[in-house]
C-alpha cells in the first residue's frame, strides 16, 4: 500500500477544498497511483479479463444513466450485484472503479452493473441516492436483460456507493420495491459527524482527508438539513428487515469509525453482519488488488458474502 500512496503524493493533487468540483474532477486519482506503480516495475497494466464489458443505459428518474456491464465467463445465467462508485457523489467515474468491478466479478461469479448516478453540485441529494434506486430497481424488474437470474440480485459500493447501497435498500423496504439479497458496503459514509474517532485521528491522512469529506458533503449536500437525512447518516436510520450485508473498513481512513458504528447498528437491528477492518491500508484500498495483497483478501471476504447469499 506505502508505494501505491507514495506515487499518489507524487502526483502533489492539491487539497480538494481548495479545488471547484470541476477541477476536482481532473486530478488523478488512486487507480492512476495503481497504474504508475505497475509500470515503475515494468508489470502490465492491462485491465484483469472478464468474460465480457459492455456499455449501456437504464432508465432513470431525470433521463437515461450509463452503467457498464461486467459479464464473468461462461454461459449463464449468473448472479447480479449493482455497484455504485465512489467519489463523494461529486467526483470520479464508472471508470475510476473499473478494477473493484472485473474483481468482484471474477471472485463472486457475477454480472456486475456499475452505474454512473449524477453528481453534486449539479445535482445535489437526494439526485445520487434516487439513480441509484432506480438503476436498481429496473436490473431486477429486467434481470434477463443481464444474463442474470431472479431473486439473486445485491447491490454494493465503495466510499460513497457503500452509503447508495444501504440507502437504496432502506428505500426499497419502505418504497415496497424489490429488496436485494445482499448488501456490500465498503468504507461507507455512514454518519454526518465530522468528529467521530477515525475522523479525528486520520484527520490528514491520504488519499482521502477530513477536509476532503467537508469538500464533499458542501457540494452534494448544500442544505444542511439534508446531511441529518437517514439516508446519509444510516446510522440513525431504521435497518430493520434489511439484507444481509458485508462492510469492509480500512485501518487508515477518517470513515473507519462510520463502518463500525454501522456495523454496530445493523446487529443491533437483526441483521446478519459480516465485519473486518483491514490494518495498513487506506481508503480506497479495496481496487488496488493488481498490487496490494491486502486488498485481494478484502476481495474474497466481500465475495464469500455475496456468494452465500447467491447461493
Amino acid at each position: 500500500m506505502q508505494a501505491v500512496i507514495e506515487k499518489f503524493i507524487s502526483f502533489n493533487v492539491p487539497p480538494l477544498i481548495t479545488l471547484t468540483p470541476q477541477q476536482a474532477r481532473q486530478q488523478p486519482t488512486v487507480a492512476d497511483a495503481v497504474r504508475g506503480v505497475l509500470q515503475d516495475r515494468g508489470i502490465s497494466t492491462a485491465p484483469a479479463p472478464v468474460g465480457s464489458v459492455v456499455d449501456r443505459t437504464v432508465p432513470g428518474p431525470a433521463g437515461l444513466l450509463p452503467v457498464r456491464v461486467y459479464t464473468p465467463q461462461g454461459a449463464g445465467p449468473f448472479p447480479v450485484l449493482v455497484y455504485f462508485h465512489g467519489g463523494g457523489w461529486v467526483i470520479a467515474t464508472i471508470d475510476t472503479y473499473d478494477s473493484s468491478c472485473r474483481a468482484l466479478c471474477n471472485a463472486a461469479q457475477c454480472v456486475v452493473v456499475s452505474v454512473e448516478y449524477r453528481k453534486g453540485p449539479e445535482n445535489p441529494f437526494p439526485a445520487a441516492h434516487e439513480d441509484a434506486y432506480a438503476a436498481t430497481q429496473y436490473v431486477m424488474n429486467n434481470v434477463g436483460e443481464f444474463n442474470g437470474i431472479a431473486g439473486k440480485v445485491a447491490v454494493g459500493g465503495e466510499s460513497a456507493g457503500g452509503n447508495l447501497a444501504t440507502a437504496v435498500s432502506i428505500l426499497a423496504r419502505d418504497r415496497g420495491g424489490r429488496v436485494a439479497v445482499h448488501q456490500l458496503s465498503v468504507y461507507p459514509v455512514a454518519n454526518s459527524d465530522l468528529n467521530t474517532p477515525s475522523m479525528i485521528e486520520n484527520a490528514d491522512a491520504v488519499p482521502l482527508s477530513r477536509s476532503g469529506i467537508q469538500f464533499f458533503v458542501q457540494n452534494y449536500l448544500p442544505n444542511v438539513g439534508d446531511r441529518n437525512s437517514p439516508l446519509i447518516a444510516l446510522v440513525n436510520a431504521n435497518l430493520q428487515n434489511l439484507p444481509p450485508v458485508t462492510i469492509v473498513a480500512a485501518g487508515i481512513d477518517p470513515l473507519r469509525s462510520d463502518g463500525q458504528a454501522l456495523a454496530d447498528r445493523f446487529r443491533a437491528a437483526n441483521v446478519s453482519v459480516r465485519y473486518q477492518v483491514y490494518s495498513g491500508v487506506t481508503h480506497e484500498f479495496f481496487g488496488t488488488g493488481a498490487v496490494v495483497a491486502r486488498a485481494r483478501d478484502a476481495v474474497s471476504f466481500a465475495a464469500d458474502g455475496l456468494l452465500a447469499s447467491f447461493a
